[in-house]
Parts: C-alpha cells; sequence; structure tokens
C-alpha cells in the first residue's frame, strides 16, 4: 500500500476530535490565507468539503520554523 492510498483527510468541522491545535477558527483564518501563508498545499477542497491532509498539516507545521 503506497502513501496516497493511506492519507488521512480531516475535514475542516471534525479537525477537533483529532488534534486540540489549531481550534476551528484558526485553522479557517490559515485556509483564509492559504496563498500567502502556504497553506493551501495542506489543504483538499472536493465540491464545496474542504478537508485537511493530516501529513501535509505536521510537514506544514515543521517547515514554518521557530523553536522547538
Amino acid at each position: 500500500m503506497n502513501n496516497e492510498s493511506c492519507r488521512h483527510l480531516i475535514p475542516v468541522t471534525d479537525w477537533s476530535k483529532h488534534h486540540v491545535w489549531p481550534p476551528e477558527g484558526g485553522l479557517r483564518h490559515l485556509i483564509f490565507f492559504g496563498k500567502s501563508n502556504g497553506f493551501d498545499s495542506v489543504v483538499r477542497r472536493i465540491g464545496r468539503r474542504v478537508l485537511i491532509d493530516e501529513a501535509a498539516f505536521f510537514a506544514w507545521v515543521d517547515q514554518q520554523g521557530g523553536p522547538r
């Protein structure tokens, strides 16, 4: 099984059921400014549904730098 077939896509409204950070409002802020902050690489849109690629989200967080 390759990585594409086991990708975990989470609807924005269900994100808080899986992770405590960021809250839904913060996630929507990141999505709104996605083109300027690079977050658009994390978002998958299928029709009107907005999904977050979980692996891509954590890769994006790692790329942001800052202290660990």
